[in-house]
């Protein structure tokens, strides 16, 4: 059996790298993003959510997950609507904490809501065709043999 032999190559050339490094330009700048560019992110992230879709979405943008869930609650402070671009957000009050923790709540609670009142509508539509089939069994007369 015979083993293969190695055979050192000497390579003095300088290294050239074909493709630049990551931050070859030098340090990107941070990203901001205006009142109504945070607004549009939230709709078009709920919009992927609905179609399962939602962590694509953020990877496409280069956005993280935290950065969306401050942005509902600034949203549902209402502290995003009317700001005008460059125009400092802040952090919330606790009134306007409050403010969002309430909007939450109560759009969970509406959800509910409408999922009930469909719940009870079928409820009462089948118990109507329970009660008109039941009634249609009474009204047969049971036929006896001769």
């Amino acid at each position: 059996m015979s083993s293969p032999s190695l055979i050192a190559v000497r390579d003095d050339s300088p290294m050239t790298n074909s493709s630049p490094g990551p931050r070859a330009g030098g340090p990107t700048p941070r990203r901001s993003f205006t009142p109504k560019q945070k607004l549009d992110h939230l709709a078009a992230d709920e919009d992927a959510i609905s179609r399962n879709g939602g962590g694509a979405y953020l990877r496409e943008q280069g956005i993280y997950s935290s950065q969306i869930t401050e942005r509902r609650k600034l949203r549902d402070a209402g502290v995003l609507q009317g700001k005008r671009p460059g125009e400092r957000i802040g952090r919330l009050t606790p009134e306007q904490a409050e403010i969002a923790r309430l909007r939450r709540q109560l759009d969970l609670t509406e959800r509910r809501l409408e999922t009930t009142g469909v719940a009870l509508e079928i409820m009462s539509k089948m118990h109507e065709l329970l009660e008109s089939l039941s009634k249609s069994s009474r009204d047969e007369t049971p036929q006896t043999k001769p």
